[in-house]
C-alpha cells in the first residue's frame, strides 16, 4: 500500500487500503469511469450533482435507515428518532464542559467512549451496550446483543429518568417491537458517537499540533475533505441516468465519489495538503465537489449535531494541550463505510517523551 503524506505540520502519512488508493490513483480528474462491468464510477462535481438531485434515495439507499429486521423505516420515524437524540445532544452542549478529563490513549475509542457517556450516560445499560465498537465487527453479534436486551425482565419504562432517545425505545411493548426498537436505537446513536469521534481523531492526525489562530471548525472542514466521511453514495441503477449522461448504461449501478472528487487537482490547489486556512474564502454548503455529509436534496440528518460536538470535543482535546503521539509516524486507512484513521495515539504534549 502507497502513503500519502499530509504536508500539513505533522508531516504523519497515511495508508490507504489498496482500492481506495486504486481510487485515488487512477480516477482523480476523471468526471465518469468504469469501476465494474455493471458499475460506474462518478466523481465529476457537475455530474455528481446531476446525478444525486435526479431522484431521491430509495430506502435501501439510505446509509443510517435501511430497512431492518424485515420493516421499512419510514421517514416519519426516522425523524422521530433524530430529534430525540437531537434533544440529548443539546441537553449535553448545554453543560460545562469538564477541563480535567484525560483524553490521551487510542483514538477514536477514547472519543467514542466520551461521547457515548456524555450523551446517553443515563441510559439503562442494555442500551448502552448498543453503542460498544466490538459490535461493529459482525452483524450476528449485534443482533445477539439486541435479542437478549429485548428479552431481559425489567424492560425500562418511559417516564423513568433516562433520555430522550431511551425514552422512545422504551415506548415499545412486546419481544418483537423491543427487539425493532433497541436496533432503532444503535442505528440512530451508534453513528453520533463513531462519526464524531472518528472525525476528531482525523483532524488530529492529519493537522496537530494546530496553530492557535486555525478555528476548529476550518480543522474539520478540511479533515474531511481529505477523509470524507460519506466518501461514496450508491445509487442503483435508473432510467434518469442514462439521459444525464451516455457514458452510463442502462443497467449501471452509479457509485459517487466524493474520496476522489475531494482530492481533484483541478478543484482543489494542493489536494494532498492539510490546510484548513483554505475555508476562510470557502463555503463547505456551496463547494462545487464537496459533498461530506451527502448532496444538498438530501444531507446527512444528523449534521447539525455532528459539527457543534466535534468542536466541543476538538476543543476540549486542544485547551487540554494533547496531540498525537510523535513516535507514531504512519496511520492505517481501512476500506470501511466511515473513512477513520486506525488508533491514533494522543498524548498531552507535556508528555512527550522526545
Amino acid at each position: 500500500m502507497r502513503s500519502i503524506t499530509s504536508a500539513g505540520p505533522s508531516g504523519r502519512s497515511t495508508t490507504f487500503a489498496p482500492r481506495l488508493q486504486a481510487l485515488l490513483d487512477d480516477h482523480r480528474g476523471e468526471d465518469v469511469f468504469r469501476l465494474e462491468p455493471d458499475t460506474v464510477g462518478v466523481a465529476g462535481p457537475d455530474l455528481m450533482d446531476r446525478i444525486l438531485g435526479a431522484r431521491p434515495a430509495t430506502e435501501v439507499e439510505r446509509p443510517t435507515f435501511k430497512p431492518l429486521l424485515g420493516r421499512s423505516i419510514t421517514r416519519n420515524l426516522a425523524a422521530t428518532m433524530m430529534q430525540a437524540v437531537g434533544r440529548d445532544v443539546r441537553v449535553a452542549l448545554k453543560n460545562d464542559a469538564p477541563t480535567d478529563v484525560d483524553l490521551s490513549g487510542n483514538w477514536p475509542h477514547v472519543g467514542h467512549v466520551y461521547l457515548r457517556d456524555l450523551i446517553l450516560g443515563a441510559d439503562p445499560v442494555r442500551f448502552q451496550l448498543l453503542m460498544n465498537r466490538a459490535l461493529e465487527l459482525t452483524p450476528k453479534l449485534t443482533s445477539a446483543v439486541i435479542a437478549v436486551g429485548a428479552a431481559l425482565p425489567g424492560w425500562p419504562q418511559a417516564a423513568e429518568p433516562i433520555g430522550n432517545l431511551a425514552s422512545v425505545t422504551a415506548e415499545a411493548a412486546g419481544y418483537r417491537e423491543r427487539r425493532f426498537a433497541m436496533g432503532m436505537y444503535r442505528r440512530t446513536a451508534a453513528p453520533v458517537c463513531f462519526t464524531i469521534s472518528t472525525l476528531v481523531a482525523n483532524a488530529l492526525w492529519l493537522g496537530a499540533p494546530f496553530r492557535p489562530d486555525v478555528s476548529n471548525r476550518n480543522i474539520l472542514w478540511e479533515s474531511m475533505r481529505l477523509l470524507p466521511p460519506s466518501w461514496n453514495m450508491l445509487r442503483n441503477a435508473s432510467p434518469e441516468y442514462p439521459i444525464i449522461d451516455s457514458r452510463i448504461g442502462e443497467g449501471d449501478d452509479v457509485l459517487v465519489l466524493p474520496l476522489v472528487s475531494h482530492r481533484d487537482p483541478e478543484n482543489w490547489d494542493a489536494p494532498d495538503e492539510f490546510r484548513p486556512e483554505r475555508w476562510n474564502d470557502l463555503d463547505p454548503e456551496n463547494t462545487p465537489g464537496y459533498l461530506p455529509f451527502g448532496h444538498v436534496s438530501e444531507r446527512c440528518w444528523g449534521r447539525h449535531m455532528v459539527m457543534p460536538l466535534a468542536e466541543m470535543l476538538l476543543g476540549l482535546l486542544r485547551d487540554g494541550g494533547f496531540t498525537v503521539d510523535p513516535t507514531q509516524r504512519e496511520g492505517r486507512v481501512l476500506l470501511t463505510g466511515l473513512l477513520g484513521v486506525q488508533e491514533v495515539r494522543v498524548i498531552r504534549a507535556t508528555d512527550r517523551s522526545d
